[in-house]
């Protein structure tokens, strides 16, 4: 399979026409081989506008509304961004080169090692991988420009939210089903604003769930 034509068909067909005008964002599209952050059983549908499963409940998102997520970011090269629930390293292959630093948080030991390396072989060396809960995200390297979640979310914890820079970005998708909502949280002067932009129905990212309250 001609893995790189499958690419430029992906970002013109799939990316380009669903309003993701970013040069930044659709470059880094055309750069990153999303071939070699998939299981070798699903390499030939790497480019299908598809979720495709990395590890069991665990998926790497379709291309089109991955895109549009990362457009509402508006990432700079003067930005420091953790990504949550990084899975093999896709996204933050994407990230590291419209960033200038990312950090990159998933729980699962095992996909935490993949990406660590996948990253390493096609040499994005401004990305570094930590272990912890995607719900806690990573205060050791606190404050970020920018927050961006691998999946969608019941519950949004503050403790995440906080650790948003002055004039940061929360990217995440609040729901499940397509009723889900790509939603932007900025803080700005220590307060949040909250500012919904489109449907967007993706697999659920572990963790975010909210609490079960009891019924008397």
């Amino acid at each position: 399979m001609d893995f790189e034509a499958a690419r430029v068909k992906m970002v013109e067909n799939q990316i380009r026409t669903t309003d993701v005008t970013s040069h930044s964002v659709l470059n880094a599209f055309f750069a990153v081989p999303r071939e070699n952050f998939v299981p070798e059983k699903s390499k030939l549908l790497a480019y299908v506008d598809c979720d495709i499963e990395v590890a069991p409940g665990r998926f790497l998102m379709e291309a089109s509304p991955l895109a549009k997520l990362l457009q509402l970011g508006a990432v700079t090269r003067d930005d420091k961004v953790l990504d949550v629930g990084c899975g093999t390293g896709y996204v933050s292959a994407v990230l590291s080169l419209v960033a200038g630093e990312v950090i990159a948080l998933e729980s699962n030991e095992e996909l935490a090692a993949q990406a660590k390396t996948n990253l390493a072989a096609l040499g994005y060396d401004n990305v570094t991988v930590v272990g912890g809960d995607l719900e806690k995200g990573h205060a050791g390297s606190a404050p970020y420009d920018v927050i961006f979640l691998n999946g969608s979310i019941e519950q949004l914890p503050q403790g995440l939210l906080d650790q948003l820079g002055e004039d940061g970005r929360l990217i995440t998708v609040i729901g499940y089903g397509h009723a889900a909502r790509a939603t932007v949280f900025m803080r700005e002067r220590g307060a949040f604003s909250e500012n919904v932009f489109f449907n967007a129905s993706i697999k659920p990212l572990p963790g975010f769930a909210k609490a079960k309250e009891f019924v008397f």
